[in-house]
C-alpha cells in the first residue's frame, strides 16, 4: 500500500473512531440530557452536534470544487438550539458524518496534494483533512465530557478505565509486534 493509500485508510479510521466514541458517549445518557446547557457560556450535547454537522456539510460538500465556508452555511444558527428529540440529534450526526464519509471514500490519493479552499484560503487536501481531523475530535471530546459529567449512573469508559493502565499495557505487551492502526482495536471494543 503506498503511503498516500494508508494516509487516507489511516485518517478514515480516524474518523469513523472519534464517531464511535460520540456515539457511545451519547448512548450513556437518558434523552433529555442531551438537551442540558450548565449555563449560557456551555453548549448542549445537541448544539455540539449541531455545530459540527454544519461544519461537516459545509467543508465535505462538492470539497475539491468549491470554498469549504460554502454561502448557505448560517454557522451562528448551528449555535441556536432547535432540535427536540434524540432521533433529531442522531439524524443531523448521521447527515455531517455522512457527507465526510461519501468525500473521504470518493478521494484519489492522486488528489491529496490539490490544493483546496476554506474561506478562501488555500490548503492542500491533506492540511484541509488534518485540520478537521483536530476539529472533530475536540468537539467529540466536549461530547465525552460533557456526558461524564451528566450520566447519573456508572459511567462505561470508553478507552483505558482509571487505574487499569497497567493490565492494558500488560495486555499489550504480551503481543507480537505488529504494525498497525491504533483504532484497530479500538474500533471492536466499541462495536
Amino acid at each position: 500500500m503506498s503511503a498516500d493509500n494508508s494516509y487516507l485508510e489511516s485518517v478514515k479510521k480516524q474518523f469513523l473512531y472519534y464517531k464511535m466514541l460520540g456515539e457511545k458517549a451519547m448512548d450513556q445518557l437518558e434523552p433529555e440530557q442531551l438537551f442540558v446547557s450548565i449555563n449560557e457560556d456551555t453548549n448542549s450535547i445537541a448544539t455540539i452536534i449541531k455545530h459540527i454537522s454544519g461544519n461537516m456539510l459545509s467543508r465535505w460538500t462538492d470539497f475539491l470544487t468549491s470554498d469549504g465556508e460554502k454561502k448557505w452555511r448560517n454557522r451562528d444558527a448551528e449555535f441556536e438550539n432547535d432540535l427536540k428529540s434524540k432521533e433529531e440529534v442522531v439524524e443531523v450526526w448521521n447527515k455531517g458524518w455522512n457527507c465526510l464519509e461519501n468525500a473521504l471514500e470518493s478521494l484519489k490519493p492522486e488528489q491529496l496534494t490539490d490544493i483546496i479552499y476554506i474561506r478562501n484560503e488555500g490548503h492542500t487536501v491533506i492540511e484541509a483533512i488534518n485540520r478537521q481531523l483536530a476539529h472533530y475530535p475536540y468537539h467529540v471530546g466536549q461530547i465525552v465530557f460533557y456526558a461524564k459529567q451528566l450520566k447519573t449512573s456508572e459511567w462505561n469508559s470508553l478507552s483505558i478505565p482509571k487505574n487499569k493502565s497497567g493490565n492494558y499495557n500488560a495486555e499489550k505487551f504480551a503481543k507480537e509486534k505488529e504494525i498497525k492502526n491504533f483504532t484497530d482495536d479500538e474500533l471492536k471494543k466499541l462495536k
